[in-house]
């Protein structure tokens, strides 16, 4: 594989983790609260995270670059930005049906692309904007089930949190990306992971502010979950790097525009599962959101 896609396996990777890491975030949202579940991709993360970095440069003995302030700034608003957007998601997918909610949050590759121009200057390709744009409106198409109409799409306080959840994910993105593009020195492997260690090591402190001043049970209840917890932390770290290393790649509008595929294929696995079979408005989603990534891949080569 030539190193211009080399970020395409890493994206799909993280993507697959994602969705096992929310699916046990969910469970615990559920026992222990918004802010529990928030905070376990963070602290139980950052212990995996940190493993990995030690197999990495015990691997390839390579130093540790030092970090700039300009990557301690980016890493800083990106990790702030990734606890609200998490905390939000949590907060409408307990408001709303999932299918719903999920069409709210994954407007992200819209703002992604939008705030990669504007902040760093990621300029996409014309053929990148338009499949940006056909991932977005299968995402809409697809998550929505039979019954759902333009009454579900408007409660519009569910539309804000999560439409507000989706653009904050699309700037952590630009966050992290940028924070790794200004460590001068190393390989994409250690820029990443170090910058992966460094955004979890200051989400966990403003996780801990957290839980000292306003909700010590958070973490404690989380540690009584520690059979959802561990896996959930293990999950998000593996995620979390194949984000990282991705970002290093290529523009974060390419990472979070692919990662939609594992959407359909998700989708016809529950179904198989379920027996239930799609309806034609998830098959067009599916085959739209398809559609977009290979019109991404065109225009990325």
């Amino acid at each position: 594989m030539t190193s211009t896609f080399l970020w395409v396996p890493f994206t799909l990777a993280a993507a697959l983790a994602q969705v096992f890491r929310n699916a046990f975030q969910s469970r615990l949202t559920g026992r222990i609260g918004t802010a529990g579940g928030t905070q376990v991709r963070f602290v139980f993360g950052l212990p995996f995270a940190v493993l990995f970095l030690a197999v990495l440069v015990g691997i390839t003995g390579q130093d540790l670059p030092p970090i700039p302030p300009a990557s301690w700034g980016w890493a800083a608003l990106g990790g702030v930005t990734q606890i609200a957007a998490t905390a939000l998601m949590l907060v409408v997918m307990s408001r709303r049906d999932f299918g719903v909610a999920y069409a709210y949050i994954k407007t992200e590759p819209a703002t992604v692309a939008v705030l990669g121009l504007v902040l760093i200057g990621d300029r996409l390709p014309a053929l990148g904007w338009l499949a940006v744009l056909v991932v977005t409106i299968g995402v809409v198409l697809a998550s929505l089930k039979p019954g759902d109409g333009a009454e579900d799409l408007a409660d519009w306080k569910s539309l804000v949190v999560g439409v507000v959840s989706g653009a904050l994910f699309g700037l952590t993105a630009i966050c992290f990306r940028a924070s790794i593009e200004a460590v001068g020195e190393g390989t994409f492997l250690m820029r990443s992971l170090l910058m992966l260690v460094t955004s979890l090591a200051i989400q966990s402190g403003v996780m801990a502010l957290w839980f000292v001043f306003r909700d010590a049970k958070a973490f404690t209840h989380s540690l009584r979950e520690w059979r959802l917890s561990v896996p959930a932390g293990a999950l998000g770290a593996l995620a979390s790097a194949g984000w990282f290393i991705a970002f290093s790649l290529t523009m974060a509008a390419n990472v979070r525009t692919l990662a939609l595929i594992e959407m359909p294929i998700v989708a016809l696995v529950s179904r198989y599962m379920s027996g239930r079979w799609l309806t034609s408005r998830e098959w067009t989603g599916f085959v739209l959101i398809t559609l977009g990534v290979c019109v991404l891949m065109i225009a990325h080569a």
